[in-house]
C-alpha cells in the first residue's frame, strides 16, 4: 500500500437502543490489529466501548466511545484542516448499526435513536463530506452496517455512491449478510480481511474507484 496510510475503526456491539450484536466491536479490533500490526498503517483510530481516549496535539483527549456526539466531535475537529497529501490514502471501517430513512444512509452509533434517526445518527453525506477534508488521493469506506439480531436486514444502509470515495458494503440494499458464530467475526470482515492479506502478498485484490 504506497503512500501514508491513516484509518478510523470503529466496531458497536451493546447499543443503547437497538438489538445488541455478538462480534462488530471484534471485527474493528480485527481491522486496526491488520491496519497496524501486519501493513503498518501510521495511524489508526479506533472507537469501541472499551477504546481509550484518543490524544490530541492541542486540548484534552478525544472520547473514544463511539457515541454520537464523540464521533460528531472527532470528525469535526480532525478533518478541520488536511494532515494528509498527494499518493497517501484514508480508510474507515464501521461494523454495527445501519439504518436508511427519508432516502438518506445513516450509522447508528452507540446512543443513536431508530425513532430520531437524522439527530442521532450520523449520514454517511456528513462522514464522507468530513473524511474528504484530509487531503489523501483516495478515501475508502468499509461500511459492515445493516446487522440486526445476527444478521444485517433490509433496513441497512448501501443505496448511494459518493463521488472520489471507494466504498465498499457489506451487502446490497435489502439482502442481509451475517456473523459466523464459527469464526466468531462477521463475514464480511472475514472475507475482507483475506482479501486484503491477498493484496499484501503481492496479488492482484485491488480497490478501484
Amino acid at each position: 500500500m504506497s503512500g501514508r496510510n491513516w484509518a478510523i475503526a470503529i466496531g458497536i456491539n451493546n447499543y443503547h437502543n437497538l438489538q445488541p450484536l455478538q462480534y462488530a466491536q471484534g471485527d474493528a479490533e480485527a481491522v486496526r490489529n491488520y491496519f497496524l500490526g501486519e501493513v503498518r498503517f501510521e495511524r489508526v483510530y479506533y472507537f469501541s466501548e472499551v477504546s481509550p481516549p484518543i490524544p490530541q496535539d492541542f486540548g484534552p483527549p478525544i472520547e473514544s466511545r463511539p457515541t454520537y456526539a464523540a464521533l460528531r466531535r472527532f470528525l469535526r475537529v480532525r478533518f478541520e484542516q488536511p494532515f494528509l497529501g498527494a499518493g497517501d490514502n484514508f480508510w474507515f471501517f464501521f461494523a454495527g448499526h445501519g439504518i436508511r430513512e427519508d432516502n438518506r444512509d445513516y450509522l447508528m452509533p452507540l446512543d443513536g435513536d431508530p425513532g430520531d434517526v437524522p439527530n442521532t445518527a450520523i449520514s454517511l453525506h456528513y462522514l464522507t463530506e468530513r473524511l474528504s477534508r484530509c487531503g489523501a488521493d483516495n478515501v475508502v469506506l468499509l461500511i459492515d452496517a445493516c446487522r440486526y439480531e445476527g444478521r444485517r436486514a433490509g433496513t441497512g444502509v448501501g443505496n448511494h455512491r459518493y463521488p472520489g470515495i471507494v466504498t465498499l458494503y457489506s451487502c446490497s440494499p435489502r439482502e442481509s449478510s451475517y456473523e459466523i458464530e464459527q469464526l466468531q467475526q462477521g463475514a464480511f470482515t472475514h472475507v475482507l480481511l483475506q482479501g486484503l492479506r491477498l493484496q499484501g502478498e503481492g496479488n492482484c485484490a485491488t480497490v478501484e474507484r
